[in-house]
């Protein structure tokens, strides 16, 4: 006897293999999106290119957003910063030769900051590829070889098959403390050619935690606990790892004074009576640090400018947190620590009890005032008055990326960042035209949120391109430029050493003209307008921009 129920029906193997083929037409672009999507992107940068247009065909049919930029350098730029804002891998889409390599200032830069951007290349065919020399348009020898010095890792998919594994591994590369840029590249040949492979699902890339060795941070605890003048030093890694607030208990749980560096800006609130800012470039800083008898530095290599130019020689104990293994004592003998920022914190915050020092907020005053009184004695008051007046117009929650430029250096000293990764500048490597770019990447990540960038003219003209990206995606980002007619920072200091400049005066745009032209509006500020110009730009939905006629100086220096 038969039931209805025994009545199954069963699909056919030519049924079966029908379901789970792909559709026609699906590549290895649709491969690296579906990756991608699994992986949690939502948001991708970068310029299409000749190899690269596979890769482009599949995003434009995925939900992926594309941000086009007009050149590559400063694609990356405002990939880093998305990265930055974010917390997430950032996919940089990027053609191959000459589109690639032009982003290698921005990998650098990113490197240099710890900002997970995963750059995406596409390469010449396959049999073009291990130096074939087949005379390819953009042929490399070594295409990966160009960035393996500067990112994190390389990664290379010679197969469909191979795409998403390849990619997973590096988006948990660019992820894993010290975040970082890596760089994967894919031939032309396989981003193109129709895939048989199911469709992306289930990726995990899981970044690996770095977590303290017990035995170090309990030594470290019985230091700071029994010291008599702790003094903290809170670097990026601080800011990269979340870990401000557990930094703000350690600090007021021992009574330390606190000085941030110039990437660890607002680590640690500006006004707190233990904070000593972020006066590194002084000697009466350098000097109190030096007093310390343990010195905790978290998240920081003691690099140049956290050291005041290498003139900073600690004689205490010196305790080291840092996830980057080649600064771990690369400048002092340290105990160092191995370790993320914030799980570090954390242990430190498990062991230790409060340690009574009533005089400590007293001696910051004293450090603070003697700094300030360095400063009277210089005709520096226009530059003070400038950050003051930005600080005034700028919302405490919104972004400020600086470029390299007299006021920016100004800044890392003196500007009070508010609160936590809001600051961000080009002090990692030190290359020009960041700061614009950086704000687009920043207004992507956030919109709704007004974005501040700083520049010079000589470091605008390096991103001008992107007034035109401003316009077409309609970004929330205000470009103050301090137009002084050239690089004033090196006119200044070939001045200083060779008695003339040379190279340094630049003829440049009508930059409000310009801004104008690209349907931008636009205005000229003087000082006293200064606060009042940048409320009503910010507080004004889309693109604007504010040009400064001033010519600035920097402090006296107190290392040489």
């Amino acid at each position: 006897m038969t039931h209805d129920h025994d009545l199954v029906l069963r699909p056919t193997e030519a049924q079966t293999a029908a379901a789970l083929a792909p559709p026609p037409g699906r590549t290895g672009g649709d491969l690296v999106v579906e990756t991608l999507r699994g992986l949690g992107a939502t948001t991708v940068f970068g310029l299409p290119g000749q190899h690269a247009l596979g890769l482009f065909d599949a995003v434009g049919r995925s939900d992926l957003r594309l941000v086009t930029l007009r050149v590559e350098n400063n694609a990356g730029f405002a990939a880093d910063a998305y990265g930055r804002i974010t917390g997430e891998a950032v996919p940089l889409l990027l053609s191959t030769g000459p589109g690639a390599l032009t982003s290698l200032p921005a990998l650098a830069e990113a490197a240099a900051a710890s900002a997970p951007v995963l750059a995406l290349s596409s390469q010449v065919p396959s049999a073009g590829m291990g130096g074939g020399r087949r005379g390819h348009l953009h042929e490399l020898r070594d295409q990966s070889a160009s960035f393996r010095d500067v990112v994190k890792s390389v990664h290379t998919a010679r197969t469909p098959s191979q795409i998403p594994s390849v990619i997973a591994e590096a988006w948990e590369s660019a992820l894993t403390v010290p975040p970082g840029p890596v760089w994967v590249e894919i031939p032309e040949d396989v981003l193109r050619a129709e895939t048989l492979i199911p469709q992306v699902t289930g990726m995990d890339a899981t970044p690996h935690e770095l977590a303290p060795r017990p035995e170090l941070t309990a030594l470290a605890a019985h230091w700071l606990q029994n010291a008599s003048r702790p003094v903290i030093i809170a670097g990026g890694g601080v800011i990269r790892s979340d870990a401000a607030g557990k930094l703000k208990q350690l600090a007021e749980r021992l009574n330390t004074p606190v000085v941030t560096t110039f990437g660890g800006k607002g680590a640690f609130p500006w006004t707190h009576p233990l904070s000593l800012q972020s006066w590194l470039e002084d000697r009466h800083m350098t000097d109190f640090l030096e007093d310390a008898d343990v010195l905790l530095v978290v998240g920081s290599g003691l690099g140049e400018l956290s050291s005041n130019y290498h003139t900073f020689f600690p004689t205490g104990r010196v305790v080291q947190i840092e996830a980057d293994l080649g600064k771990l004592e690369s400048n002092h003998p340290a105990l160092g620590i191995h370790a993320d920022a914030r799980l570090a914190l954390q242990a430190l915050l498990e062991t230790v009890t409060e340690r009574p020092d009533p005089y400590a907020p007293d001696r910051v005053k004293m450090v603070l005032s003697e700094i300030a009184d360095r400063l009277s004695t210089q005709d520096v008051a226009l530059e003070q008055e400038l950050l003051t007046s930005i600080r005034a117009a700028l919302p405490p929650r919104s972004p400020s990326f600086w470029d390299m430029t007299i006021l920016s250096y100004w800044a890392w000293s003196a500007f009070d960042a508010k609160h936590p990764n809001t600051m961000h500048s080009a002090q990692g490597a030190g290359g020009l035209g960041y700061a614009f770019p950086a704000a687009l990447g920043a207004a992507v990540a956030e919109p709704g949120t007004p974005v501040l960038a700083v520049s010079g003219d000589g470091g605008a003209m390096y991103s001008i391109a992107e007034l035109a990206t401003a316009r077409q995606h309609d970004l929330d980002v205000t470009w103050l430029i301090v137009d002084d007619g050239g690089y004033g920072i090196l006119r200044e200091y070939m001045t200083e050493s060779f008695g003339r400049a040379t190279g340094t005066d630049l003829t440049r745009p009508d930059f409000a003209a310009l801004a104008q032209s690209f349907g931008i509006p636009a205005t000229t500020t003087t000082p006293e307008t200064l606060t009042a110009d940048l409320k009503k730009a910010l507080t004004t939905p889309g693109p604007s921009v504010v040009v400064l006629p001033a010519t600035l100086k920097m402090f006296a220096p107190t290392h040489l």
